[in-house]
């Protein structure tokens, strides 16, 4: 590891306009750069500014230097780091118009004035062919950053598309806080030709726009990345490192340079891109910092390294001596003190190769068996004899057929020989599955009948359930046939004597036909709860719904809800017709102004005159907004009732489902007691569910037999005779008490019609 500061340069921008007075001085420990800035006599006779201000550097660069003389200071030595394996960066930091462009990149009208860049491609690969012994391998990435937006200039589509149709470069991290760059080439280049060319296609991607502090000024911070690998021929150790050639873009006051539109917002960005880097400096030059803000921005993101990581990093401030600009050089030197303050920690990038290592260890291997073999006396091959086979399976059986669990299998120190004989023993248990396993199949028997034991006790308690069920429909079945005796005994009373066999059958069907309907309505209520119960329960909770005093109450919910819902609808169709129209008129605007644009009418026209037909097409989406405005906040308001009513219409069925089985629990209850003081009476000996199951089929019946003998008498009461009436015309069920209340029910019904003189045909 290497620990060293971040090394820093200076240089002066040749002009010819009128400069500020400086001195480049040099000595031993470095050199440093004086500007002597006189006070303003506007400002008055008692004036505190300085008028000195000195700044250090490793060296600094006059307007007098060469593009060489740059190189061969700054950049041949973090090449020379860089092909030692150790990570390099070298950025340029300062005004807009200061030269950093040019320091990195380069010119275009002389050989000469060849930057950073294209410099360090020759040195390494003119290194490259000389150096016979090493193995290298180069690849080149070249990142843009545009308004904090991340573009690949190496992409074979950026000329032919537009900026923001171009894939973005976004920041991934893995556990280990490492940045990878998604979507950013990785192309290989075999020669500096190659190279060269990669490095002119993205030069030609690059955002550059005239401002007036510069006729061709960058537009975008840029990042050339040369990944380089090397190892030496038949050595199994790998160096990688990457060396970051950046030019960040230049600096501004916006308040000085009076720009404006699309300028002015790439000036913003990249002010601020460059105020969160000064952060990260100030962070990293305090000690006491905890937390350094590398993710503000994408650049201090991708640099993460370069500022106070693995990496030997430079930096070159460019500055201008112009009168004009002496307040924004003395800001880039400022800056670069900061900067001189942080310490990297610079890590050897050295790694084992794979492929060589396995062809290593391989040499290692045979050369350790040549070696055992020479102690031994015995050559060994990887695979064993016949022989050695044979006496192994000897010794395997038996080993299997001594009785003694104490004895051994003595294989000595020979892995071969012991792989052999576990995969014989192995093949012996496949074999013969069942041999020794009788402790497991009582353990097996064992679980089969503690499932059956418990299959019984589920059975058991379904059973139990099933008996709590019939005794609960025999009671509903005998309070069904209370009130049906009620309805007959009050036909027999002188005030109902008025009342006609029609009437009576017209109630008949009318309580018939509301059971259906509350069966129906309750279906509607419950929801998902009723399907849930037994087939016996739903019999029991529709008559306990429909005699429930919150019934009316549901069903006026419900169909409130429904209404609401309908009413939801149409507003939701008169939405999405608004949104359509809206739609229409924003497409026939466009090709209005299409239309006008192409005939050349807009030209003609001041700012106060509107095209009329665009004007009215204005007014309507105006209205259509405002009636959009308001169907959308009756809609909502809607919505917010729907939801209301639906909470109350669920806190009613939860209700009606909690008090149906607090009664179920409760006649359960009650019924089993019951039962159980009448076991000792049964004299047949039969369960309480078969004598259940018999009172429940023979109460049935009655109620279905008297059904059939009122309809037949309703059908047939004009064919009885006018005298009276036969018992054994009709058939009787065998239960006394049944029968005697269906004759009960026939005689008085005629007596009815003999009192009110009808006469029978």
């Amino acid at each position: 590891m290497v620990k060293q500061t971040i090394e820093i340069f200076a240089r002066v921008k040749p002009t010819k306009k009128p400069t500020t007075e400086y001195f480049a001085d040099r000595d031993e420990q470095g050199s440093s750069l004086l500007f002597l800035v006189p006070r303003d006599v506007a400002d008055g006779f008692i004036n505190n500014k300085r008028e000195n201000y000195k700044f250090r550097f490793q060296k600094v660069f006059d307007q007098t230097a060469s593009q060489e003389e740059v190189f061969e200071d700054i950049a041949k030595p973090v090449a020379d780091n860089v092909l030692a394996g150790y990570n390099g960066t070298i950025f340029a930091y300062g005004q807009t118009g200061s030269g950093k462009t040019f320091t990195i990149t380069g010119g275009a009208e002389h050989y000469n004035d060849r930057g950073i860049i294209p410099r360090t491609l020759s040195y390494l690969y003119r290194h490259f062919s000389m150096n016979n012994t090493m193995i290298y391998t180069t690849h080149i990435s070249y990142l843009e950053i545009y308004n904090e937006s991340g573009y690949d200039l190496l992409n074979p589509q950026h000329e032919a598309s537009r900026l923001e149709d171009l894939p973005r470069v976004t920041i991934m991290e893995d556990p280990d806080q490492n940045i990878h760059l998604k979507n950013l080439s990785l192309l290989q280049s075999a020669n500096e030709e190659e190279a060269l060319n990669l490095l002119f296609l993205g030069d030609t991607n690059r955002m550059i726009a005239e401002t007036p502090m510069n006729q061709a000024s960058t537009r975008s911070h840029c990042i050339f990345t040369i990944h380089l690998c090397s190892k030496e021929l038949g050595s199994a150790r790998v160096r990688c490192s990457k060396l970051h050639l950046v030019d960040l873009a230049g600096s501004e006051r916006v308040g000085k340079t009076g720009v404006g539109g699309q300028i002015l917002t790439e000036a913003k960005y990249i002010n601020l891109s460059l105020h969160y880097l000064e952060q990260v400096i100030i962070a990293l030059s305090e000690k006491d910092r905890s937390h350094i803000p590398y993710r503000n921005s994408m650049m201090t993101s991708v640099l993460r390294d370069s500022l106070g990581g693995n990496c030997m990093t430079t930096m070159i401030a460019t500055v201008s001596v112009e009168k004009k600009n002496i307040g924004e050089s003395l800001s880039t030197c400022r800056f670069a003190q900061r900067v001189a303050l942080i310490k990297n920690d610079a890590l050897l990038n050295e790694e084992l190769d794979p492929a060589l290592l396995i062809v290593h260890l391989k040499k290692e291997n045979q050369s350790l068996k040549e070696q055992l073999a020479l102690m031994t006396g015995e050559q060994r091959s990887d695979k064993l004899t016949q022989e050695e086979i044979q006496q192994l399976e000897e010794c395997v059986n038996v080993y299997l057929e001594d009785p003694d669990c104490e004895v051994t299998l003595d294989l000595g120190p020979d892995m071969r020989k012991i792989q052999f004989c576990f995969s014989l023993l192995k093949a012996r248990v496949r074999e013969k599955p069942c041999a020794g396993s009788s402790i497991p199949l009582t353990g097996m028997l064992d679980g089969e009948e503690r499932r059956s034991h418990e299959d019984v006790q589920k059975l058991q308690e379904m059973l139990a359930h099933r008996d709590n069920e019939i005794s609960i429909l025999v009671n509903m079945l005998k309070r069904e046939k209370k009130k049906l005796q009620d309805v007959t005994s009050q036909m027999t009373k002188p005030q109902n004597k008025k009342q006609s066999p029609t009437t009576l059958e017209g109630a008949e069907s009318a309580k018939f036909d509301s059971s259906n309907g509350d069966i129906h309505a309750q279906h509607l209520m419950t929801g998902k709860r009723v399907p849930e119960l037994s087939v016996g329960q739903q019999e029991v909770f529709e008559v306990f719904l429909r005699d429930h005093k919150d019934h009316l109450s549901i069903e006026d919910k419900r169909a409130v809800l429904q209404q609401r819902f309908v009413e939801a609808k149409a507003l939701g169709e008169q939405v999405n017709q608004i949104r359509t129209r809206v739609n229409y008129l924003k497409a026939e605007l466009k090709n209005r102004r299409k239309q006008m644009a192409a005939q050349g009418l807009t030209r003609n026209q001041t700012e106060s005159e509107l095209d009329p037909v665009e004007e009215k097409i204005l007014t309507q989406i105006e209205e259509e907004k405002k009636n959009y405005k308001i169907t959308s906040g009756c809609l909502k308001d809607l919505k917010t009732e729907i939801e209301h009513l639906q909470l109350l219409h669920e806190k009613s069925k939860v209700k009606i489902q909690r008090d149906f089985e607090n009664w179920w629990t409760q006649e359960g209850a009650r019924l089993q007691g019951h039962s159980a003081e009448n076991t000792g009476n049964n004299r047949w000996g039969t369960s309480p569910l078969s004598h259940m199951l018999t009172r429940k089929n023979n109460l049935k019946d009655d109620e279905s037999d008297l059904q059939e003998e009122r309809q037949g008498e309703i059908r047939d009461q004009r064919a009885l005779p006018s005298g009276g009436f036969s018992s054994t015309s009709f058939s009787l069920t065998g239960d006394k008490k049944t029968d005697a209340d269906i004759q009960a029910f026939i005689r008085a019904r005629h007596n009815l019609l003999n009192s009110t003189g009808e006469t029978m045909h």
